[in-house]
């Protein structure tokens, strides 16, 4: 062990239709700082990348994206999400997608 500390690593998920209505509230508890996580692009083909990114420059955030999270992300992705999260000082990580870009974020 490597002495006493407190580590806290929490995480709320938001699952199915209408889950977006939520995301306005949410991210009025961060800073200003968001890196969005997506995988291969089906977010754009499917409209919600669009509605995402709105609600975020509404909100009045600046919008770091990480995309192409593959199945299984490898360990190279991950230090490259790591980069772009410590670069930018992001406050918050928005997985935008399936369980891969959750595991990811």
């Amino acid at each position: 062990m490597l002495g006493k500390f407190v580590y806290s690593n929490p995480t709320k998920l938001y699952f199915g239709e209408n889950s977006l209505e939520n995301l306005p509230q949410e991210l009025a508890c961060y800073g200003k700082n968001v890196m969005l996580v997506y995988g291969g692009g089906s977010i754009k083909k499917n409209g919600i990348y669009e509605n995402v990114v709105k609600l975020l420059r509404v909100s009045g955030k600046t919008v770091f994206e990480d995309a192409g999270v593959m199945p299984n992300p490898t360990l190279e992705k991950l230090y490259e999400g790591c980069r772009i999260a410590k670069e930018n000082k992001v406050d918050l990580i928005l997985a935008v997608g399936g369980g891969s870009v959750c595991d990811y974020a």
